[in-house]
């Protein structure tokens, strides 16, 4: 089956923050991104909310350069994907279980906590349920998760799904190498039988990455570099998830306001510089950086293939070229 986006809702809510602050000068944003707060319906085509999205950005000027701040004490962190320390991620189910490697918070605690899910191929889960909603995006291989019947509709890298907690669902992989990034906001994540399933009110959402809404410089402020684009995944709150892309020859920023960011690069190769230091790290699927309070993270995609990078914050962010964030 072809790209799919599955929504099953009935109406769509568009809103944006207006007279916003540019996070680089005081210049006044008037228009800032839009996102999508969606309610029970039936389904919704990709073309729909394609053309809400495209329709709705504002028309918007080109935005100063962005000069990045001097960070006094930086708080920026890398994880490697080869540092990741892998346990099981459901022990009762013994060998047959998908392996868990957390990059941040506490899965097992009550904390919001994002981690690597890997599984083997051929991997199919009995139906089952979980205790909170999650959302995750895929790294490697192909994933599958939906209801128990339903026809196999496999997520490449790149993709976007949300499973709603108390839901019955099935999770399958296929592929050498199967990896997911899981998110939640608050835990423990745990795997429940289905006598257990309750409607929490929340419908679950399956996005292909062939059918992601891109904006680029010429839509959204938040974007200040010729070889970036940014989508808006979803927002809960004061805090939001982005998935940026960084095409081939990329060098440049991202620079973030939130005492929390969590960045987690999903497909592609990207060198990323800590402060003060003079050599990079070489990222690749499945590693992760992080900074508390202002930050500015240096990135370069060398290669030739564009790098999609997975991003929370409760802060602000933009993305600046190299010419733009060295301006004085």
């Amino acid at each position: 089956m072809g790209p799919f986006l599955a929504l099953p809702y009935t109406s769509i809510d568009l809103w944006s923050e207006s007279t916003k602050e540019n996070i680089y000068s005081t210049t006044t944003v008037t228009s800032s991104p839009i996102y999508l707060t969606m309610h029970h319906s039936p389904l919704f085509t990709l073309l729909i909310v394609s053309s809400l999205l495209l329709s709705c950005s504002p028309n918007q000027s080109t935005p100063s350069p962005p000069i990045a701040p001097a960070i006094e004490n930086p708080s920026n962190r890398v994880l490697l994907s080869s540092e990741v320390q892998w346990e099981a991620l459901n022990p009762a189910r013994g060998d047959k279980s998908p392996k868990a490697g957390t990059l941040w918070g506490d899965r097992k605690g009550t904390v919001a906590t994002g981690f690597l899910a890997k599984f083997v191929d051929g991997f199919s889960s009995p139906p089952h349920i979980h205790n909170v909603t999650y959302r995750a995006m895929v790294l490697k291989g192909l994933v599958h998760n939906d209801d128990p019947e339903a026809e196999k509709m496999w997520m490449p890298p790149g993709s976007f799904w949300t499973q709603p907690a108390g839901e019955v669902h099935v999770t399958a992989a296929q592929g050498e190498e199967n990896i997911a990034y899981v998110e939640i906001d608050r835990g423990p994540y745990l795997v429940k039988p289905t006598e257990e399933a309750f409607d929490n009110g929340e419908r679950p959402v399956n996005v292909d990455v062939r059918n992601i809404v891109w904006l680029d410089a010429s839509k959204t402020t938040l974007i200040n570099a010729p070889q970036a684009a940014i989508s808006f995944l979803w927002k809960n709150g004061n805090t939001s998830g982005y998935l940026v892309k960084l095409s081939p020859g990329f060098k440049g920023i991202i620079h973030s306001t939130g005492e929390q960011f969590h960045g987690v690069l999903i497909t592609g190769e990207v060198s990323y510089r800590l402060p003060k230091e003079q050599a990079d790290s070489m990222l690749d699927p499945g590693s992760y950086f992080t900074s508390t309070g202002p930050a500015v993270h240096t990135l370069q995609n060398a290669g030739t293939e564009e790098s999609l990078i997975y991003l929370r914050t409760n802060g602000q962010v933009q993305i600046g070229s190299e010419a733009a964030s060295s301006s004085k």
